[in-house]
């Protein structure tokens, strides 16, 4: 996918065209697309992603946000890929089509430094009942540009953490500390291979993909020293540290990983856990929640404990879906209503109320983690997501400088093409199609084209 604009710098151009580049992280759900309203000052126009949260949002903004404050909201509702592409192109060209759209802490930072997007702190200055102190730190961090300023509202966050079979676990005789290394990981993987029949030790995500296997595997490749790019922009992906954790990533998941595993991301491992077929899933927070629902065959059977380390504190990544405002909206006070409604504590009470509090839109509030009902719902992981995402640190999450912000990527707009490309080398490691050392060797050549061009 890509998208040609009349912006006038090479740089902005390239820009635009790599945001646009198909993620491959896997979000899912229905929606669909409302049709444009009117000009009037009571009507805004706002596009995002088909997440079951964003979906629920739609369903109760009528009766409530419009209901209370007059203003009409028309939605414009797509897949991840699409909405990707056409927040591109519309911010870009600041067409002014759309006042808010979701972006994620990938994208905010590369968008406010093209001057895509509307800075938040005067709102969030005027708006007390907002409480801007409460949403958590890592979050508003990754949502501030470099020039200070705040550019976007998180709808809803996540970071990653280590999910097992409490049950098997114990049958076998097995303990998972409360903080694992990643080497005792490795070693329960062995033990719990084969617990109980076509169960496999761990999944990790094998597809191709800057968001899918890239991300769990560029947390293992910090937390074992490595990076991609130094602080003066060296690629790295050939160094003693990042070849070791790649191995280990490769190894792990080839002995004692899901079948498959090349054309497994965050989907087929949920299933895989949810079915029964793996002892433990390194992954993303938000994965518990279908894991914990009321349908899931293995609720109450799953634990919960920090990412995995080596040489780091911590190691789980950061991810965001929020609120952005284009730069050029004409209805910036009615957009913000609109943002500080959708992204504030009322809103989580207010699914809270009417489908329940596993559907709350959480990783993003400290006080949602206070709520009673929602420690009710979701005690079992509750406190590990909230510690997961706490201990993050977008700008330093490796053991050395980093020239770009980001955990699980890097906050750069070449990084969706680059991350693509070397993910497509490591599935194919996965694979027994090449060794990690041969898929190390194409990518670090891919890797230092990039660096030459931030340099």
């Amino acid at each position: 996918m890509s998208l040609h604009s009349p912006r006038r710098t090479i740089v902005t151009r390239a820009a635009i065209a790599v945001v646009a580049t198909a993620l491959l992280a896997g979000c899912s759900g229905a929606g669909g697309t409302a049709a444009k309203g009117g000009a009037d000052d009571n009507t805004l126009n706002v596009l995002m992603v088909n997440n079951p949260p964003m979906v629920e949002l739609q369903k109760l903004t009528a009766e409530h946000f419009t209901k209370e404050t007059g203003i009409k909201v028309n939605f414009t509702v797509l897949p991840e890929n699409d909405v990707r592409d056409k927040i591109s192109q519309d911010f870009a060209n600041q067409a002014g089509q759309y006042d808010v759209a979701t972006i994620s802490n990938y994208e905010a930072p590369i968008y406010a430094k093209n001057n895509w997007l509307h800075p938040l702190d005067a709102y969030v200055a005027k708006d007390a009942a907002f409480d801007q102190k409460d949403i958590l730190e890592p979050l508003r961090e990754s949502l501030t540009a470099q020039d200070g300023k705040l550019y976007a509202e998180p709808f809803y966050g996540e970071s990653s953490f280590l999910m097992y079979r409490k049950d098997v676990f114990d049958k076998k005789g097995l303990k998972m500390p409360d903080k694992p290394t990643w080497q005792q990981v490795a070693r329960l993987a062995a033990q719990a291979d084969g617990a109980e029949k076509g169960m496999k030790g761990i999944c990790l995500r094998g597809l191709p993909g800057w968001g899918e296997v890239m991300a769990p595997l560029t947390t293992v490749v910090n937390t074992f020293g490595g990076t991609w790019f130094t602080k003066d922009w060296k690629a790295q992906l050939t160094s003693p540290e990042f070849t070791k954790a790649t191995k280990f990533y490769v190894d792990l998941v080839r002995k004692h990983g899901e079948a498959g595993a090349p054309q497994a991301g965050y989907a087929e491992c949920l299933n895989n856990m949810t079915q029964g077929k793996t002892a433990m899933w390194y992954d993303a927070t938000a994965g518990a929640g279908s894991l914990e629902a009321a349908d899931s065959p293995v609720r109450g059977k799953i634990g919960y404990v920090q990412a995995p380390v080596e040489k780091t504190e911590s190691s789980g990544w950061l991810y965001t879906w929020a609120w952005g405002m284009q730069k050029a909206s004409k209805k910036t006070d009615q957009a913000w209503k609109f943002i500080a409604w959708a992204s504030g504590k009322k809103y989580e009470e207010l699914v809270g109320r009417q489908t329940g509090w596993p559907s709350v839109p959480a990783g993003k509030r400290a006080s949602t983690y206070a709520n009673p009902g929602y420690r009710k719902d979701a005690g079992a992981f509750a406190d590990v997501t909230l510690q997961a995402i706490s201990s993050t640190d977008p700008r330093h999450p490796g053991v050395q400088p980093r020239p770009a912000p980001g955990i699980q990527f890097v906050g750069i707009p070449e990084f969706t093409d680059l991350g693509t490309k070397v993910s497509q080398e490591i599935s194919a490691a996965i694979a027994g199609r090449q060794s990690v050392t041969q898929a190390l060797a194409k990518s670090q050549a891919l890797a230092e084209k990039v660096a030459g061009e931030q340099r």
